[in-house]
């Protein structure tokens, strides 16, 4: 069993969501985020300490009788600044305000904030949208998972949707559209450092 399928089977099989799981370049730091299963993080339920030394506990027992080898284990909550990995991410949080950070520059620029959602009649759940205010206009950014190093949620007090309008509609081949204030539709390309080794850490819910 892989590392990776030892904490995602671990950490669902108590009942969390593992929002991301990560190992340091030498292999000897493990970390680990998890969060409330949907409708109890929706609801308001955070994680905390007692949560996190029960995965804590529980990951440690299965690392050790799977023989998977580290020298500190760290779980934590995801903060309200949380990781966005899967589509099933941007799908829960679809109506909310993310941060992304491209893989390359588009029109001379990686990073974008805005309210994410779904391309209108996307084929696959891989397929995003981000429509943002440059000042000027509202624009709508259409990317893949694939074309993103990085996206967190901006920060807010609460995680439920807000019901954000549906982003303007874009004609096969564009990247994405311009919506002018009140003007006609136009066109425009538009972590943790190490402790002490052999210290495993919980985080209760500190970023909460």
């Amino acid at each position: 069993m892989s590392w990776q399928t030892a904490v995602e089977t671990t950490v669902t099989g108590l009942g969390y969501e593992l929002v991301d799981c990560e190992r340091s370049a030498s292999g000897g730091t493990l970390r680990v985020t998890i969060d409330r299963l949907n409708a109890g993080a929706d609801a308001g339920e955070l994680i905390d300490v007692d949560d996190c030394e029960k995965v804590t506990r529980q990951l440690q027992y299965v690392l050790e009788v799977e023989g998977l080898e580290y020298s500190r284990l760290e779980v934590s909550s995801p903060g309200l600044d949380r990781p966005l990995k899967k589509a099933a991410h941007y799908a829960r949080f679809a109506g909310q305000e993310i941060d992304i950070t491209l893989k390359a520059p588009f029109q001379g620029r990686k990073k974008y904030r805005g309210v994410v959602s779904a391309q209108p009649d996307a084929a696959d759940d891989q397929a995003w949208r981000l429509v943002f205010d440059d000042g000027e206009a509202d624009q709508a950014l259409d990317f893949t998972l694939d074309e993103v190093r990085e996206a967190r949620l901006v920060p807010s007090f609460s995680f439920k949707g807000r019901g954000g309008e549906p982003a303007p509609d874009r004609k096969p081949g564009q990247r994405g559209v311009i919506k002018p204030k009140k003007a006609a539709l136009k066109k425009q390309a538009g972590a943790p450092s190490d402790a002490a080794p052999g210290q495993d850490k919980v985080d209760g819910g500190l970023k909460q």
